[in-house]
């Protein structure tokens, strides 16, 4: 258990910097500081991977890449996307790992959001799929900036079944489905609110945590060298399972007291290029 005022005693031997996107690395304009993106350069220039993990499609991350400068680089080439169901090689362009959530969830899951008056969506890398475009629906494409797609037979789509599906809406209505739903599911589906407005549903035993160790293996990186910084709920595992989990100042009580470090400034005062260019390089 972290505690605020606990920092690093020298530098952290950090081969995989992870980065949650909303509320860590980016402010709160949705922009990456001045000071966090020369920290990520110089992190990536000296081999240490540099992992963009976000709960978004991977089209959805690719201008936060595209402003560090350094998807050319070997360091650079991976992200994250959809909370840990996908990783994706930039250099290979296509996924490398993909989990997805089953037909039978995905169906039942979508019937509840309906009988609360709620609608669903599921990803594509670079699209919003959907039965109806609501406030809500038209919220995430926003946020997300992918498309958003009404499909006409919604329930015959989501027997392809996809990597994840959410659910926008308001945020009592979501914490009364995700209860019903963890009650349907039991260990088979993970549900989780990532924003209070956004409850999601993906594969079993799967995260941010998970994919970061599928892709320390895969990369050969030598144990305990991984580094992941978030801030919410949908950061626990990667906040649990990374050698060095770090919560922003600004993070979830919940996450600071399961890290083993809290940075020192929030995600408004480049706190992830701060620790950084302390504690890493």
């Amino acid at each position: 258990m972290a505690k605020e005022n606990e920092m690093p005693k020298g530098k952290l031997p950090a081969k995989l910097i992870a980065l949650d996107l909303d509320d860590t690395l980016l402010d709160s304009h949705q922009q990456i500081s001045d000071e966090t993106v020369h920290a990520l350069r110089r992190a990536a220039a000296l081999g240490i991977y540099v992992v963009l993990c976000s709960g978004r499609a991977e089209d959805a991350i690719l201008p936060f890449v595209r402003r560090l400068e350094i998807a050319g680089m070997q360091a650079g080439r991976y992200i994250i996307a959809v909370n840990g169901c996908s990783v994706f090689d930039m250099h290979e362009r296509k996924r490398i790992y993909s989990r997805t959530v089953s037909a039978d969830i995905l169906l039942h899951a979508n019937r509840r959001a309906k009988e609360v008056g709620l609608v669903s969506e599921v990803y594509d890398p670079d699209t919003i799929h959907t039965e109806e475009a609501t406030e809500w629906t038209r919220l995430d494409s926003d946020l997300c900036h992918l498309k958003l797609n009404v499909v006409p037979d919604y329930e015959n789509f989501l027997k392809r079944g996809f990597v994840k599906m959410l659910i926008p809406g308001d945020p009592g209505l979501l914490q009364k489905l995700q209860a019903t739903l963890k009650a349907d599911f039991g260990n088979t589906a993970s549900v989780f609110i990532s924003k209070p407005y956004f409850l999601e549903i993906l594969p079993p035993d799967c995260g941010k945590g998970e994919a970061i160790s599928w892709l320390s293996d895969h990369i050969g990186l030598p144990p305990g060298t991984t580094m992941g910084f978030g801030d919410s709920m949908n950061d626990e595992s990667m906040i649990r399972k990374c050698t060095f989990g770090i919560a922003m100042k600004n993070g979830l009580q919940e996450i600071k007291d399961m890290a083993a470090f809290v940075t020192e400034k929030t995600n408004d005062e480049s706190g992830v290029g701060d620790f950084i260019n302390k504690y890493v390089l």
